[in-house]
Parts: C-alpha cells; structure tokens; sequence
C-alpha cells in the first residue's frame, strides 16, 4: 500500500528491564510497583504518539517491552525489533508498524575497518594521536521499511551514542596506582574520555550511513539519542554539515542528512526544542536526522517535512522512579508524500 503521509519518533526508555533484575551500576533494581507505572507510562505515551516508526534506546528487556505492547491500545499494532534484549545489557530498539517491516534487522556492534583514529598530526607542532576503540558502547540498529510500493526501501538506523556523563576512571589500574595524582583531575579525564568515545561512535555510524547513502538514491533516516546537541561536533560528523535554504534548483546533498530540529525551526518563530534537563539546563539530545529524499529543497525530494512535535512536560517531575516517567522528551516527525516537481526555472538551472 502506498502512504500519502507516515511519521517516525525516537524514543529513550530509561532502562526499562524487568523488576528486580540489574541496571546501570549505583542503580537500584525496579520494584514490581516502579515498573508497573513505567510500563503504563511508556504504553500511554506510545498511543498518544502515534508514529509508524519509533527508535527506542535504554532497552534491557525484550520481554519489558512485549509487556508495554500489551496494552489493549498497542497490541497487533507494532512489529518489535529487540533480539539481542535478554536483560543482560543496553540496546537499541524499534518498534514498526505492521507491514512496513522488509529484510531482517541487524545490530552493529563492531567498528567498521574503514574506522581508523590515527594521525601524525597536519604541521610539526602536532604531536601523534591515535584512539583504539573496537566498537559501540550500544550496538546500532539498522533495518529496511517500504514505505510506498515501488522501491527503494527506506533505510532506517537507531542509535544511542555515548553520554557525557564521565567515564568513572577512578576503577581504572593506572589511576589507582598514582590516586593523589590523578585524583584532582579525574573529573576533566573521564569527561575527556566519554567525548572521544562520543566521537569514534560517531564517526563509526557516519561510515555506515556513507556507505548506504553516497551514489544512491536510498531514503535514511537515523533516530536516536545523540547525547549531544544540534550543532555540536557529534552532530556535525553524523550530517556533514549540508547547506541549508539553497534554492528548490540546487538544493540536497548526497550524503548529508538534515536535522528535524532544523527544519523545524524554518517553520517556526521560536525555538523550544528540549529533550533533557540537567542541572536546570535544557538541552536537545534527542533527535532525527533525514536524507535529502525527505529535505523540502532536494531535488531529489520524496517526502516533504510536515512538522516536530516534542512531549517534555513530564522533564518537570522530579523523582522518574515515583512516576513512571523516562528522562528524555520524545520526538515525533511526521512527512507527507510530496516528490519534487521539476519547474522551468529549475530545469534551466540544472
């Protein structure tokens, strides 16, 4: 069947696993209690959402999420892509409407070969860098949706890349063995440390998503938690930094993906996009980056931007545990199908 409109939503669970099974480390187990109010929470923010494509980050169970899907609300709506969830780590998830899923999903857990931090640095004052990490902190989720009858398949990816919470270096050999040294300096470090990691997992998806994009007309959409902002380095290596407001004539990027938020942000005369409070900062770290087949200016336009919507009102409880609530807004894009039409103006410039 062919869609005249579809919408996609990440979405961050805050580690839903089963009741009384391990979590993050320092993190208390759910009660029977707290996960009964997550799961009645999730469930009603999946209905009100709506989407035909949510990117789900902070799984640990599949069975968790089969127990949301149970909702009379949800039940037969969705097709859940959560393999590798046992409860024994973090993945990235999906749900996706029935009938749209092509292929069989994959998770990403190692670095591509083409991934390679080293240099012996660009002037003589440069000394060498070099950075070894072998793969994602969580694996990326990657499968194919048909979208409309006639191809290509739309690629989609959800990703969950690292925090900015600082890499607790205190636990490590070289810190223990020289602690007053280190000690006064252990926040700088573990900060440094989670920016690299941020970083290579970047760049590591930017390979991927080069390699399904570059010399194709494929439609990719990656929904996910960024952990970073709209235009921080992280997101800048995921999009390369396309031109925006171009011309109709000469707009779209091969390889480059477009923010939501941005688009957004054309529509509109004032920016309240937030997904995260800390430390009473709001910050955007959640987000959906599209290719040039849904950018309003590409040429090569399939689906026009039909608007961002954000629930963040629950970021203003205090205590998630009491509630039920997550820590992250949810995002929802939608797109109407609205391929590009070429004008005479346009033809003239090409």
């Amino acid at each position: 069947m062919n869609r005249a409109r579809f919408s996609v939503a990440t979405f961050n669970l805050y580690n839903l696993q089963l009741p009384g099974e391990s979590l993050n480390p320092g993190q208390r187990p759910w009660t029977d209690e707290e996960f009964a109010r997550k799961v009645q929470w999730i469930a009603g923010q999946l209905t009100v959402l709506d989407a035909d494509l949510v990117g789900l980050q902070e799984l640990w169970s599949r069975e968790a999420m089969e127990r949301v899907l149970a909702d009379p609300a949800l039940d037969g709506e969705y097709d859940l892509l959560a393999e590798p969830a046992n409860g024994g780590k973090i993945v990235c998830g999906a749900l996706v409407r029935k009938g749209l899923l092509r292929g069989t999903p994959r998770w990403v857990e190692t670095f591509p070969p083409e991934l390679r931090l080293e240099s012996s640095g660009n002037d003589d004052q440069a000394p060498e860098v070099r950075v070894t990490i072998p793969g994602f902190s969580r694996p990326v989720l990657n499968f194919q949706v048909a979208l409309r009858e006639q191809p290509p398949l739309t690629e989609v990816f959800v990703a969950h890349l690292k925090s900015k919470l600082p890499e607790r270096v205190y636990q490590e050999d070289w810190f223990e063995a020289d602690e007053a040294m280190f000690k006064p300096h252990a926040g700088a470090l573990g900060a440094a440390l989670a920016t690299i990691r941020r970083t290579a997992e970047a760049t590591a998806l930017r390979i991927l998503l080069t390699e399904a994009m570059k010399g194709t007309v494929t439609p990719v959409l990656v929904l996910g938690d960024v952990n970073d902002g709209q235009h921080s380095n992280t997101i800048n290596i995921l999009t390369e930094q396309p031109r925006y407001l171009v011309g109709e004539s000469r707009g779209g990027v091969d390889t480059g993906l477009y923010t939501a938020q941005t688009l957004q942000e054309y529509r509109d005369t004032r920016d309240v996009y937030y997904t995260h409070v800390h430390n009473d900062l709001r910050e955007s770290l959640d987000h959906v980056l599209v290719s040039e087949q849904f950018y309003d200016n590409s040429r090569r336009r399939l689906w026009l931007f039909d608007g961002l919507t954000i629930a963040n009102d629950h970021l203003n409880e205090e205590n998630h545990r009491e509630t039920g609530t997550g820590d992250h807004g949810v995002v929802r894009v939608d797109f109407a199908w609205r391929p590009f039409t070429p004008t005479r103006s346009s033809r003239a410039a090409s």
